[in-house]
């Protein structure tokens, strides 16, 4: 409970330091939201009138304290566009992009972890140079190209799956999968070579440790010896890289979304750059720090799980 407590309190500096930064850049972005909203055609004195509507006519420390002091008691604003509240958007926008991106990171694990176990375990073989090809090919390959190519072969050519749109899973859960499982096989396949690299050279680092060797020795098949021995203290690298790479793919699966028409998260951030909706970014962007810093914590939670040896406190990243 300590160890949770100290991590919380470390996070509201970093916290802090993002949402600073954010209303500091955002601010620095040329154009006037006010003209942006009003159209380029609006008089001057109407331009002046909306920016004291919107508060921008008072310094930018009284803005970011104004900001800040509604998020502290929940309130992120309202966008700039259509006044609806920023957090209702978020909470539009926001279970699209968890499920790509779960998804996404499901395929990856599914792909990787048995790849990667087999190319260590077979190292040198025709296993290992083909898990190596996928691997170098799955990052080599851009996957906004694989995604066009999907909708081409699967939607146009064959007709199996939509090609764009996103469907609620509570609403439809059948409609839902057949309209994310290209996006998410898209992304998922650079992930996975991304992630099964890892695995292997985690993995064939601890096969190398004395411990292993001495299992061999005393007639333990290979199978427990990997699974059951290797693979544990393999993994926490592993870990390491899957935490940040849900993270990254919270705010980064903005190319994916426009490909497949997904109303994602960060298709939201985007266009609200694009429109000069900084209230919406800044709130956006503070939620997916939010996230970030819990996705971390389970993380280090997490390395006690794999291997009791870290204290929670000492090895976890404290």
């Amino acid at each position: 409970m300590k160890y949770l407590l100290r991590r919380l309190l470390l996070a509201i500096p970093v916290i802090l330091l993002v949402t600073i930064m954010v209303f500091s850049l955002m601010h620095l972005i040329p154009g006037d939201p006010a003209t942006v909203i009003l159209g380029q055609e609006a008089t001057p004195e109407a331009v002046v009138a909306m920016r004291a509507q919107l508060g921008l006519d008072k310094p930018i420390i009284i803005q970011y304290l104004t900001w800040l002091g509604g998020v502290l008691h929940g309130d992120l604003g309202r966008s700039l566009v259509d006044h609806t509240p920023v957090s209702k958007l978020i909470l539009q926008r926001l279970p699209a992009t968890l499920e790509l991106t779960l998804g996404t990171f499901l395929i990856a694990l599914l792909i990787a972890i048995p790849a990667g176990i087999l190319s260590a375990a077979r190292r040198g073989t025709w296993i290992d140079y083909l898990s190596s090809g996928f691997a170098l090919g799955g990052m080599s390959v851009p996957h906004f190209w694989l995604g066009m190519m999907f909708i081409v072969l699967f939607a146009v050519k064959l007709g199996w799956l939509p090609a764009s749109g996103y469907v609620p899973f509570t609403q439809n859960p059948a409609e839902n999968m057949a309209a994310m499982i290209m996006p998410m096989v898209a992304t998922g396949l650079r992930e996975a070579a991304v992630l099964m690299r890892m695995v292997r050279s985690s993995l064939l680092e601890v096969l190398d440790a004395d411990y292993v060797r001495t299992a061999y020795s005393k007639g333990l098949k290979e199978k427990t010896v990997i699974l059951d021995h290797a693979l544990k203290n393999a993994l926490v690298p592993v870990l390491t890289s899957s935490g940040l790479m849900i993270a990254g793919l919270l705010g980064g699966l903005v190319i994916t979304e426009s490909i497949f028409s997904i109303p994602g998260y960060g298709k939201l951030i985007v266009d609200s750059i694009f429109t000069r909706d900084f209230v919406t970014v800044q709130g956006a962007i503070l939620v997916s720090a939010l996230m970030v810093v819990l996705i971390n914590l389970i993380v280090d939670l997490l390395y006690t799980v794999i291997d009791p040896r870290i204290k929670i406190g000492k090895g976890a990243g404290a």
